[in-house]
């Protein structure tokens, strides 16, 4: 299953985004195709949080109605599936809280790690680069590599 990162998220909703059409067409491809993906809920909650806020996008933000109603298009979909902590998820994020350098920021994106592979994700679509400090999900860049 694949996991899907708020930035690619943020990308296909906000047409300006210059990666605006690969995204979209990414995220168009995982709905209406049979293989099982997913939303991590801090993505979703992280979406929100960006497309609304005006000072990144000033009068042209989303409203929370149309970011809303974007998220609830994508868990339309068959195959999508959204995701969050699971029973002994505290042990899961344990693992990876822990460790030399996983702090400040880094630590919502061991959050996402630790529940996509709580979910059994195998691989987390994304741009943020931050991931590479928690090697134990692989992740691509959808918008550079093809599907």
């Amino acid at each position: 299953m694949l996991a899907v990162d708020s930035n690619i998220l943020v990308y296909a909703h906000r047409r300006e985004s210059e990666p605006y059409a690969l995204a979209r067409r990414t995220l168009e491809e995982l709905a209406q195709g049979d293989r099982p993906w997913a939303i991590p809920w801090p993505c979703c909650h992280e979406f929100l949080s960006v497309v609304t806020n005006r000072k990144i996008w000033k009068e042209a933000a989303s409203t929370p109605e149309d970011a809303w109603h974007q998220l609830r298009v994508w868990e339309a979909s068959p195959s999508c599936h959204m995701i969050g902590e699971t029973d002994g998820f505290m042990d899961v994020l344990e693992g990876f809280v822990n460790r030399p350098n996983i702090t400040g920021g880094i630590v919502h994106d061991a959050r996402i790690v630790a529940i996509c592979m709580a979910n059994g994700v195998e691989t987390l679509l994304t741009r943020d680069r931050d991931f590479s400090m928690l090697p134990q999900l692989p992740t691509r860049d959808p918008l550079t590599t093809t599907m």
